[in-house]
């Protein structure tokens, strides 16, 4: 089939970006400087004000009314922790974290990545209103870490790609735990109540078989997520919760599938072969046959399997780049060398680079020198270091533990400076770093 110019010059090098794992992070970092552009613009202003806006959602008496940047925080971001839900899952299902001696590595490397960035800024914050932001250094953002460790290709063995995705894995969880239990306002127990039951109704319907995807949704966001909205808990949490109930089985098993497939295959190749006969029943026959394919391959692919592929461009390319693009963007005009060295600035730069490169490498080594795990085939210690630089890079997670954190603006725009500023050095170091060493070898 000849390819159009539309094809060539503006469909075909869309998906090919898409198709690249760099591409998320390349796309988070234009997103994170045009807001920082942006709001250090003569569009300053408008652009603050843009996430001000309130939106209304409701019907007569039951009304929710949030700003802009609140609908993205907590509804558009709920549909990414839906997915870190689903990948959460998998991974403990069948991945890194399947297995308990593989997965304790990575587990015990990311609880000292969580822990010692939040001690170091609890230390230069202790005492003060701004010490509630502990959680902003404990986050990294798997995309960017990932991000870079892809665009080094095949100089950093595959393992180690595993590794980071897998500490992430645990560290995203971490986070997840942090904002339900330390970063929640008021509880009504009343929502939190109704919130139980659609929980025993997704895991019920789980257990039943029930594999309908439009099911899951209705419930999972006109009923778990609006109840936990409504009960003071984060509303991402009941993305992950939901996500926790979808099913990972199949309905016909990979033997199944496989004769039932050779059968349709061969079906088609007789109906193509007498299609001179009568063509318009042989395309009929084909049609028929290739609907019957397509829906016995989703019969073999299991629910959370096909919802994870379906989410991931739009999430990637969509929710986190309008996550970045609204929580990035600070006015540098209004920081001094004040604020670059004050207590939130350096706590949370600081926890980031020092404290996830001493917690992974520490307890990584502890885990190993007491035999509780051991490092990755042709994974050496020089690649962990490098690890727990990449690991630095907060993000989307630490910016949007930043907003649950703090009300004060000042903070917040402290915060934001110390995240940007320990992502940026931690990314170049991380980057350069490997790819000195290469495989080490």
């Amino acid at each position: 089939m000849k390819k159009t110019p539309l094809d060539i010059y503006l469909l075909l090098p869309i998906k090919n970006f898409i198709e690249k794992k760099t591409s998320v992070g390349l796309l988070l970092i234009f997103s994170a400087i045009l807001a920082m552009i942006v709001a250090n613009s003569p569009l300053s202003d408008a652009y603050h004000n843009l996430w001000k806006q309130y939106i209304h959602l409701g019907i007569n008496d039951f009304v929710i009314k949030k700003n802009l940047l609140h609908w993205i925080n907590d509804g558009l971001m709920s549909i990414f922790f839906f997915m870190i839900g689903l990948e959460l899952k998998r991974e403990i299902l069948q991945g890194e974290l399947s297995s308990f001696r593989k997965s304790m590595l990575p587990i015990g490397a990311a609880i000292g990545g969580m822990l010692f960035p939040a001690l170091i800024y609890f230390y230069f914050n202790s005492g003060l209103d701004s010490v509630s932001g502990w959680g902003i250094p404990m986050a990294t953002d798997i995309a960017f870490a990932l991000g870079i460790l892809y665009l080094l290709g095949d100089r950093v063995p595959l393992p180690l790609k595993v590794f980071l995705t897998a500490i992430a894995i645990v560290d995203d969880l971490g986070a997840v735990l942090v904002i339900a239990f330390f970063y929640t306002s008021d509880i009504s127990m009343q929502s939190l109540a109704i919130a139980g039951i659609f929980v025993l109704i997704l895991a019920t319907a789980n257990l039943i078989g029930i594999r309908n995807t439009i099911f899951y949704a209705i419930m999972g966001i006109g009923g778990l997520w609006l109840a936990i909205l409504l009960s003071g808990v984060h509303a991402t949490i009941a993305a992950v919760l939901a996500a926790f109930a979808i099913p990972n089985t199949k309905r016909i098993n990979t033997p199944l599938f496989l004769r039932k497939s050779k059968l349709l295959a061969y079906q088609i190749k007789q109906d193509f072969k007498n299609r001179n006969k009568n063509p318009k029943e042989a395309e009929e026959h084909i049609n028929r046959n290739i609907e019957k394919f397509s829906s016995l391959t989703e019969d073999a692919t299991p629910p959370l399997q096909r919802l994870e592929h379906a989410l991931h461009p739009f999430v990637s390319f969509v929710v986190l780049p309008i996550f970045a693009f609204a929580n990035a963007g600070v006015s540098l005009n209004e920081t001094s060398l004040d604020s670059i060295l004050s207590p939130v600035t350096t706590g949370v730069s600081v926890g980031l680079i020092f404290g996830k490169i001493f917690g992974i490498v520490l307890l990584s080594r502890l885990m190993v020198w007491f035999k509780i795990a051991s490092l990755p085939e042709k994974v050496k210690w020089k690649h962990v270091y490098g690890i727990g630089f990449l690991a630095a890079i907060g993000f989307t997670m630490s910016l949007f533990i930043t907003e649950l954190a703090f009300a004060n603006e000042n903070y917040i725009s402290q915060a934001k400076i110390g995240i940007l500023l320990a992502s940026l050095i931690a990314g170049l170091i991380g980057y350069f770093y490997l790819r000195k060493i290469g495989n080490g070898d």
